[in-house]
């Protein structure tokens, strides 16, 4: 029986160590320390975080403020993601030059490519200061005077709390504004490209294979951080140096195999996993739905474009990319939503949550809470609808409404600021939209417009549509605005925004994009916005303390807070999983898997002459496994957007990976995660060697490298196991 119980305990800590979350790698000591010891871990959690020695968060930069980064050499050079640095890769590349097409790789040191506005970021130092960041609001019973107090009081602290000159100190909020802590960063702006494949290998099966498994992507480029002589931040220079690293990881060489502990180190950018069910029936029935829709129409026709010229591929390649990303996303995490019962789980753990609250005497301070999201949401409905409508068709996917939008915004800061600010803003808007307009193809941009005017005439609530799209012909108003609009090239634009306010805003409103711009943005901004904010802020009250009751009733688990950009860790192995009936994934994939999906001369499959040599004469150097060439694997690692470029970590803290998506069936797992569907999917670290080394020939990038065969040394008794 005692050994029973003890077996039963361990299963329930192991389940429960794959059930996802987010932690905080300061506060790792304890209970996740346990369940990750119990996975396999064999380091301490003072190897992953220590705020007084060099610790793996030395080694786990944020990347550019959206995807992740590693440092994987004494000489400051980082990896992440090959769609991480696309926009760099992109911006270097012209048509005689493309090294989107044919990739790119540094020799030397001094052929490394400076990147205009690119940065690197260290977390230095995490710290809770949620005491002094809601001093005096306790006091204060409307939610808008709580939350300026709350921001007065982070801008006071940011600013008094210590820090090297060189550093900022940056508070966040967690669990809904119950918590919040101040992350001490220094951030690296001499960051520069030493690699990357081309993409028929870092972005292969491109949106085919976006969000899918078996995925055999070679994800990953490389950068360089450089500082100054004093090893700090600096802006770009030619005397700045190869930054050296307070840690950085060593490369393990013996793979992965099913049931290996894995951890994820990075920066998530968003998670809603505690929202109420009312809110989750919202996005699967109308909020998605929509977004999708909108995409779609403007995916096609970009696609149409693109597969027939390709100087508008290269103008749209980032794009596109950016587009279909959410586009797919959204619509596996609609389909994980519905196969999971995610709303009926939501449903039945709010009666649990109603029935603690009971016994716990709480409903004055609790009880209504679920019934108050239900008639919040209801009101909200056709107000978030209508915004989704105005984002994704003026603000995101139509170039030439985007651009009016912002002119938009100008003729608003005459009227609020003055000439002054209207002028500067005017300055900085005509040198800011040069690149802009450099990857603008009016022809291109019409087609889309055409389709989603007709979207948006059509389908966004009624109550909210401006006069001018009353039973509009979409074709019609699409040829005459590309005709006569100023806005569908730079030269027009530089003519719109010529002479003194007077005569830039006389222009403008005699412009027919602007005035379609402008009716559409009044009647978003008179009639949606104030409701959706108001409402908004009613409900984000209500998920503060919602948050609240969910961490003071639920005393017997442990809740991870919401993904916000912070460094976080996620844990768990190496996993295959079953997406339907009879279909059953293993968790590895391998290069024969690229050439069972090569199409010749398609932009999504074509394999690369050089690659297809290797492979057939099985040229692997010391990075295959039984004479196959591992590519991606997949774990239980709880991930999301901006885990891209994550490093993938073994038992011991070395490099086997890394992250760079999830299969489509659990995309979900920002709203809800299911152990059973929900898969990270990483690049075989050995796949990227492989192609740095034997295809790349770049042997002065490997040289830098540490590369370890954990799995070959026999651990003796009382021995640290940590790499040193």
């Amino acid at each position: 029986m005692k050994f029973l119980k003890l077996f039963l305990l361990l299963f329930v800590i192991q389940t429960q160590a794959q059930q996802g979350g987010m932690w905080i790698p300061s506060l790792l000591k304890g209970m996740n320390e346990t369940e990750m010891k119990n996975l396999g871990m064999k380091m301490s959690v003072k190897d992953i975080y220590d705020v007084n020695q060099s610790s793996m968060k030395d080694a786990v930069p944020h990347f550019n403020g959206g995807c992740t980064s590693e440092v994987i050499s004494p000489k400051g050079l980082i990896l992440t993601n090959h769609h991480c640095g696309f926009s760099q890769i992109q911006s270097h590349s012209t048509v005689d030059h493309d090294y989107l097409t044919d990739g790119f790789w540094a020799y030397k040191m001094e052929e490394e490519l400076p990147n205009e506005g690119l940065t690197v970021t260290f977390m230095v130092k995490i710290e809770d200061v949620t005491t002094a960041v809601l001093e005096g609001t306790a006091t204060l019973t409307s939610e808008a005077e709580k939350q300026k107090k709350i921001q007065e009081n982070i801008t006071a602290l940011s600013k008094s709390l210590p820090k090297e000159n060189w550093q900022e100190n940056k508070i966040r909020t967690f669990f809904e504004g119950n918590q919040y802590i101040l992350f001490v960063t220094e951030t690296f702006t001499d960051v520069r490209l030493v690699g990357a494949p081309p993409s028929s290998i870092g972005k292969f099966g491109s949106d085919t294979d976006n969000w899918v498994w078996p995925r055999h992507t070679g994800d990953f480029s490389l950068f360089r951080i450089y500082a100054d002589k004093n090893n700090r931040p600096a802006a770009y220079s030619k005397d700045n140096v190869p930054y050296t690293p307070k840690h950085f990881l060593p490369i393990s060489l013996d793979g992965v195999t099913e049931d290996d502990f894995t951890l994820v180190f990075g920066y998530p950018g968003k998670t809603n996993e505690y929202l109420p069910s009312v809110a989750i029936e919202q996005i699967v029935n109308e909020l998605n739905p929509a977004k999708i829709e909108i995409r779609d129409k403007a995916l096609k026709v970009a696609d149409g474009f693109m597969r027939k010229d390709n100087a508008i591929k290269i103008q749209y390649a980032s794009k596109y990319a950016s587009i279909a990303n959410y586009w797919k996303k959204w619509i596996g995490e609609t389909q994980g939503l519905k196969k999971s019962n995610a709303v009926t789980v939501k449903k039945e753990s709010e009666k649990e949550f109603q029935q603690k609250i009971a016994k716990a005497g709480k409903e004055k301070e609790y009880g209504t809470l679920l019934a108050d999201f239900n008639r919040n949401y209801m009101e909200i409905a056709p107000y978030a609808v209508a915004r989704d409508y105005f984002t994704e068709v003026v603000l995101r996917n139509t170039e030439l409404l985007s651009t009016g939008y912002k002119l938009y915004q100008l003729e608003e800061v005459y009227k609020s600021k003055g000439e002054q600010s209207f002028n500067d803003r005017k300055n900085n808007l005509i040198t800011g939209l040069a690149d802009f307009y450099k990857n603008f193809n009016a022809t291109v941009d019409e087609k889309v417009f055409e389709q989603l005017i007709e979207l948006y005439a059509t389908k966004s609530p009624k109550q909210f549509l401006p006069k001018g799209l009353v039973n509009v012909n979409a074709k019609n108003l699409a040829s005459e605005i590309y005709t006569k609009s100023q806005l569908k090239n730079y030269a027009g634009l530089k003519q719109l925004l010529s002479g003194d306010a007077r005569t830039v805003l006389l222009n403008l409103n005699n412009d027919p994009g602007f005035l379609l711009v402008k009716e559409l943005a009044d009647k978003y901004s008179k009639e949606v916005a104030p409701k959706y904010d108001e409402l908004n802020l009613t409900i984000t009250a209500l998920q503060r303390t919602y948050m609240k009751a969910q961490l003071e009733l639920n005393t017997e688990s442990r809740i991870f807070p919401d993904a916000n950009s912070t460094l976080r860790v996620t844990y768990g192995k190496v996993k295959g999983y079953e997406p339907k009936d009879a279909t059953v994934y293993t968790p590895v994939t391998y290069l024969d898997g690229v050439m069972e999906k090569y199409i010749p001369g398609d932009y999504e499959f074509d394999v690369p002459a050089k690659l297809i040599d290797l492979y057939k004469t099985k040229d692997y150097g010391p990075y295959s496994e039984n004479g196959k060439m591992p590519v991606c694997f997949i774990g239980t690692n709880h991930t999301t957007g901006g885990n891209s470029g994550s490093p993938a970590i073994d038992a011991n803290g070395n490099l086997i990976g890394l992250n760079f998506d999830r299969v489509w069936e659990g995309t979900m797992s920002d709203i809800y995660y299911d152990p059973s569907i929900c898969r990270n999917i990483m690049v075989d670290i050995r796949y990227v060697l492989f192609i740095m080394d034997k295809y790349a020939g770049a042997k002065n990038l490997i040289s830098e490298l540490k590369l370890v065969h954990p799995k070959k040394i026999k651990p003796l008794k009382n021995k640290s196991l940590k790499q040193k």
